[in-house]
């Protein structure tokens, strides 16, 4: 007997006995399991047939439990699913204590799930951006795979600055209470691992400029970290960047090939991670229409994406970039 995600099941038109694995969303009228199995958004309706099932066994069938199920699929008789699974065999692999399990089956705020982290990706809104995320990741190395690119990778350990990108953090190995120190009372980095002082990179920029003078076209993709400390939205302390350099090209070049990048990225997001964009872009609408008018966004999620992709990118100077921020209106309400 195979054993099947939820992914595929929920395709499957081919009606057998089948075997399934994964955790307890919801188990309703001591009936209807929904089960997830992190392969899809989508949950799989597991039918109980609850009176030839042992009592204890329907006990341990929590929210959060993990079980192996075994049954026949068929037709599903509700509505929201093509199929459903009539259950035969049901494993109870790890119990969920329903009085401690954090997760249960309603909206959490980011601030709950970040103090239960451990489990975060059990929610649809966290699942979703991580298959989005794996996906993502796929469709970067595919687009340069296939336009001539090497992938490489950079030390994140480093003893450059790459130009001054950004507010380093400090890599040592030296007693941060007893540093061994200079004849000046500077700490003396020469006796610290690397004999030198080192730092986690903030850009692989300044190795792949070097590997693209001999191979021509290479790519990184990879952890990177800013010490920058501002408490805001549009700054990360670690997060990973992509940054290709090519030898021989003009800036009309690197445009064109930034246009190019982001299109075919997000084109492969459209036609291979529908059900998890329309949660989010639904999630985010339910978001927006708490807002006032003024400050709901003209475009829904997907159609923002969907904008990128047909639209050419448009193209200024330095100069007329200047000059349209200095007439936006956030400028002249003065919270630039």
């Amino acid at each position: 007997m195979n054993q099947y995600t939820v992914a595929t099941l929920l395709e499957e038109t081919k009606f057998q006995e089948v075997q399934i694995k994964g955790w307890v969303r919801t188990f309703r009228a001591n009936r209807f399991i929904a089960l997830n199995d992190g392969s899809t958004i989508n949950n799989i309706q597991c039918v109980v047939d609850f009176e030839n099932t042992d009592e204890n066994t329907l006990k341990r069938i929590t929210t959060g439990a993990a079980v192996a199920i075994t049954g026949d699929l068929v037709e599903s008789q509700g509505k929201g699913q093509n199929v459903e699974l009539a259950v035969t065999n049901i494993e109870i692999l790890g119990d969920s204590d329903p009085e401690t399990y954090p997760i249960q089956p309603k909206k959490h705020t980011f601030e709950f799930l970040r103090e239960n982290a451990h489990l975060r990706t059990r929610t649809n809104t966290f699942s979703a951006v991580m298959r989005l995320r794996s996906a993502l990741s796929f469709a970067i190395h595919k687009y340069f795979n296939e336009n001539g690119f090497y992938y490489m990778h950079t030390p994140i350990i480093t003893g450059s600055d790459a130009e001054g990108a950004g507010e380093m953090f400090r890599v040592s190995a030296l007693d941060p209470k007893n540093p061994p120190l200079t004849d000046d009372g500077d700490v003396n980095y020469k006796e610290d691992f690397f004999g030198k002082e080192t730092n986690l990179t903030v850009s692989g920029q300044l190795e792949a400029e070097t590997y693209a003078m001999s191979l021509g076209k290479v790519y990184t993709f990879g952890p990177t970290f800013r010490a920058e400390n501002s408490n805001t939205s549009r700054h990360l302390a670690e997060f990973w960047m992509i940054e290709p350099e090519v030898a021989f090209m003009d800036l009309a070049g690197n445009m064109d090939l930034a246009e190019d990048f982001m299109k075919s990225v997000i084109t492969y997001v459209l036609e291979n991670c529908q059900d998890d964009l329309q949660f989010l872009d639904d999630r985010l609408f339910n978001e927006e229409k708490t807002k006032p008018q003024a400050e709901r966004s003209d475009m829904r999620l997907i159609e923002k994406l969907k904008f990128v992709t047909e639209n050419n990118f448009k193209r200024v100077s330095y100069t007329e970039a200047i000059d349209i921020l200095r007439n936006s209106k956030p400028n002249k309400k003065k919270k630039f």
